[in-house]
């Protein structure tokens, strides 16, 4: 992708289903609150997702600055509100994929970069042709826009979205985005079809692949239940499915009450019990106290 290919989407600003067309290359800020410069908060060595995906040596994770969904809950608020992080050349970031490699990483994660995708897409194929060879994962809120994703094609090999709602009430009232459901089920069968069949190492790492998440809310087991049977009976075996229970109020002050806690044993048991019971053996599920900061790490510019 040429330099006038990046400037010419940034000019009117549609990467995301809010379609702000904002002029980001003259510092125009959309709802990402982000301007045409990458800007990243950490790259380092990320040790709790999915046990296919950070392995014993980790992921190495590259968080993105600003987000184009801005859940009320979000556990990364810190950065999403584009407020912490560094701006760096699309060069750097090509180096910081190059020594996340360097130190054992067994994938590059790329964590909510979608409203970078032109910018990122330059810097995968400049480190590419510098020597990176690991898997790309693409770790995705699920609200993506399927013309975005296309420009990924190629480059990346493992899909991580979310799958949060399909009621589009709870996704106005938790991320101000009715159309929700809508662009992330689309999202997905894209994703899907870029990379139809999961694939594993001789580590059993992943390589090719979906795995789609869905983070229980408290107090939303039926919404949670609904997700899951709409992935299984829309995807099968094609995808693997993550379903967590790792929900930290990050402030106690929602009017909603369910998101002053976090969820409950008995909550995430029903959940667990409902995807067994359809069938699912393609998941992943979590265990313990899962719900501590140690799943935030610090957004403190390492790596960058």
């Amino acid at each position: 992708m040429t330099n006038r290919k990046n400037d010419e989407m940034l000019e009117e600003c549609r990467l995301c289903p809010r379609e702000c067309r904002v002029n980001r290359n003259q510092g125009q800020l959309g709802y990402c609150k982000t301007s045409a410069r990458v800007k990243a908060a950490r790259g380092a060595l990320h040790m709790w997702e999915e046990p296919c995906i950070s392995g014993k040596e980790g992921s190495g994770a590259v968080f993105f600055s600003g987000c184009s969904l801005g859940c009320v809950y979000c556990q990364n608020k810190e950065i999403s509100d584009g407020s912490a992080g560094k701006e760096i050349t699309v060069e750097r970031l090509a180096e910081v994929f190059l020594e996340l490699q360097k130190q054992g990483a067994n994938n590059i994660n790329l964590v909510t970069a979608g409203h970078f995708v032109p910018q990122v897409c330059q810097a995968l194929i400049l480190s590419k042709e510098q020597g990176l060879h690991i898997p790309i994962v693409y770790n995705s809120s699920g609200y993506e826009k399927v013309d975005t994703l296309r420009l990924l094609e190629g480059l990346v090999d493992i899909y991580l979205p979310d799958l949060k709602y399909l009621d589009a009430v709870l996704a106005d009232r938790y991320s101000h985005a009715a159309d929700y459901p809508v662009s992330a089920m689309s999202a997905i069968a894209e994703m899907v079809r870029q990379q139809p069949k999961p694939v594993f190492d001789d580590r059993g790492m992943m390589t090719k692949g979906v795995i789609v998440r869905h983070m229980l809310i408290p107090g939303h087991v039926k919404e949670a239940c609904h997700v899951a049977e709409y992935l299984y009976n829309t995807y099968g075996n094609k995808i693997y499915i993550s379903m967590m229970s790792q929900y930290t109020p990050m402030r106690m002050d929602f009017q909603d009450e369910n998101l002053n806690r976090k969820v409950t044993r008995r909550e995430y048991q029903r959940l667990i019990a409902y995807v067994c019971d359809l069938g699912i053996t393609q998941g992943f599920w979590q265990e313990g106290k899962t719900a501590e900061e140690s799943f935030v790490p610090a957004f403190d510019g390492q790596g960058i």
